[in-house]
């Protein structure tokens, strides 16, 4: 009975040991596939909490998967082993894997001039965490932290997480809240709006309000509106007429008083210049010469 059980149990070693074989190579070949890709590691170093970020994570760039996150340590258990606790920096160094079909190591150094960083992102109500690289304008903003060892990877220097950012934004905000004087403007906002009411409806002595005011100027109008009427104004302009043509007629009688009174004094003006010159000439004639002649003035202008 032992001699027909061994080929049995040679033929079920053999099935098993294929059937391990067999799923191993399914593993390699309908898997992630990623032993057998040409692949680099890089670091970044985090100084802000990484919950819900786990070894096996995934790391993309612009939203396209490029790795995963191989391993997470305190840099205090990596690199400042021999470094006394209070004088520890305890960054959470975040090791990963980029697979170098999508980016390659030699292309690292320049993208890092252009500013890239290393963010850990959420995948939105699941809560789970990636790590997110891009190229980010602001990124002059945020110095990379500083250290003080060799790191054993290429190091992306970090960007805050936007959950980060949110509750650091709340709470300044809430600070400054805090520093208002909450009491005083308060106050100067009742006061402002005491005085708004008695612009609007007066302080019953000196001011009659805006209100009052709005309802003088609406009577003022109606008044205008009144007068501007059709027979008003036709009234008005035949009275205005009459006015023009009185104001002619005096115009021209005081013209022609005018030119008259300014004929005489241009003859007296003459007399007077010859009386000058008989004068200076022969004064004697002044007390034996005959009288002159009669001047009778014009009337209108016109010698009689």
């Amino acid at each position: 009975m032992s001699n027909n059980s061994n080929p049995n149990y040679f033929r079920l070693g053999v099935f098993v040991l294929a059937a391990i074989g067999v799923l191993l190579a399914i593993i390699l070949i309908f898997g992630s596939g990623q032993l057998l890709k040409q692949s680099f590691m890089i670091e970044t170093y985090v100084k802000q909490s990484v919950t819900g970020l786990d070894a096996g994570a995934a790391v993309r760039f612009r939203g396209v998967k490029i790795g995963q996150v191989t391993s997470i340590n305190l840099s205090g258990d990596v690199y400042e082993r021999e470094v006394p606790m209070p004088q520890r920096h305890e960054y959470v160094v975040v090791r990963m894997q980029i697979f170098g079909d999508k980016v390659q190591l030699e292309h690292l150094e320049t993208y890092l001039k252009d500013n890239l960083r290393a963010r850990i992102k959420s995948m939105g109500i699941t809560g789970v965490n990636y790590v997110e690289l891009d190229f980010y304008s602001s990124a002059s903003q945020y110095s990379p932290l500083a250290y003080t060892w060799s790191p054993k990877y290429p190091v992306v220097p970090s960007m805050p997480n936007q959950a980060d950012e949110i509750i650091s934004g709340i709470q300044k905000l809430i600070g400054a809240l805090n520093g208002l004087d909450v009491d005083g403007t308060q106050k100067k906002f009742d006061a402002l709006l005491g005085n708004l009411n008695k612009l609007m409806a007066g302080d019953g002595k000196d001011s009659s309000g805006l209100i009052s005011s709005v309802k003088d100027l609406n009577l003022i109008l109606d008044r205008i509106a009144k007068a501007t009427d059709k027979d008003q104004l036709n009234i008005l302009m035949r009275e205005l007429a009459a006015a023009m043509v009185s104001l002619r007629q005096t115009v021209t009688s005081v013209q022609g008083d005018t030119t008259a009174t300014l004929e005489n004094i241009r003859q007296a003006s003459e007399q007077l210049n010859e009386f000058t010159r008989v004068a200076s000439q022969s004064p004697s004639t002044l007390i034996w010469g005959e009288p002159p002649a009669r001047i009778t003035p014009p009337m209108n202008g016109a010698q009689k």
